[in-house]
């Protein structure tokens, strides 16, 4: 298996079952590639806080999902061991964000991936950095060819 189709596979079998990111979030996977994933969400009213801007926590979760598909489409089963976030401007009801997170270091258990969160004027909405840990498993069983 190419590592292209393993990440697609892996993009394709979690987002299945992410109940979180699909189905509360209204997210959409738009990429799962090797180190990398693309994955959109529209701002909605049920987003708004008490400034009627899109929580926080909300551009969070797109960035720490996007996170999740990049950092397990090695089909090694991998976990956020801490992350951080930078929120550089507001969004708004009908924006739609796209997250792109991106491996900048692979070695060992240990992972870096760095997200961006622009709107669809491509503006930079938030940063977020990931570190990853690789625990036991795989997202889907695969042939041991060794």
């Amino acid at each position: 298996m190419t590592p292209q189709a393993r990440a697609r596979k892996v993009g394709e079998t979690m987002f299945a079952v992410d109940t979180a990111s699909k189905d509360t979030m209204g997210m959409e996977l738009l990429a799962c590639e090797p180190g990398r994933a693309v994955m959109r969400m529209a701002v909605q009213a049920l987003h708004l806080n008490g400034h009627q801007i899109c929580h926080g926590g909300f551009i969070f979760t797109l960035a720490d999902s996007t996170f999740a598909f990049a950092c397990n489409s090695h089909n090694r089963n991998a976990v956020a061991a801490g992350c951080s976030i930078e929120f550089l401007r507001p969004a708004h009801a009908g924006d739609v964000l796209t997250c792109e997170g991106m491996e900048q270091t692979l070695s060992g258990r240990h992972g870096i991936y760095d997200m961006r969160v622009s709107n669809q004027r491509g503006e930079v909405v938030a940063v977020f950095r990931g570190k990853s840990a690789v625990i036991a498993g795989t997202v889907f069983p695969e042939e041991d060819k060794t």
